[in-house]
């Protein structure tokens, strides 16, 4: 990788992109209600500041390993997660990086996810008949 690609903004937020490419795969084949829960909780990861793009990498990679096995056992994402996934999500990222500002509209993004993964209908939403 250039100096140019490892200073670079995308480098810092995602990492090498041989990495982020084989992270991207191993979502993939994840069961689709453990899928959209972690692709909720990447969009969520990328607000918070990237410290370099290892430290990030490892992170989705970690982030990967967790779902795949709770997939594998059938933990149910809740136990995951917990009844706060944005307060998970802020534990997680913090033994990564420093952290960052997360706008409110995308913490209620991020817990309107999970709910939907699980198969729950979030809050302020109307179920339909």
């Amino acid at each position: 990788m250039s100096d140019v690609e490892k200073s670079g903004f995308i480098s810092k937020v995602i990492g090498p992109k041989k990495r982020w490419r084989a992270y991207k795969a191993r979502v993939k084949e994840l069961p689709e209600n453990y899928r959209t829960a972690v692709e909720a909780i990447e969009r969520h990861l990328m607000h918070f500041v990237p410290t370099d793009g290892d430290s990030n990498a490892a992170m989705f990679e970690d982030l990967a390993d967790l779902f795949e096995q709770a997939a594998a056992s059938g933990t149910a994402i809740r136990e995951i997660v917990g009844e706060d996934p944005v307060e998970f999500v802020d534990a997680f990222a913090q033994n990564y990086s420093e952290g960052g500002y997360v706008p409110a509209r995308a913490r209620k993004q991020l817990t309107d996810d999970i709910a939907r993964a699980e198969g729950e209908v979030p809050e302020g939403i109307e179920g339909t008949a």
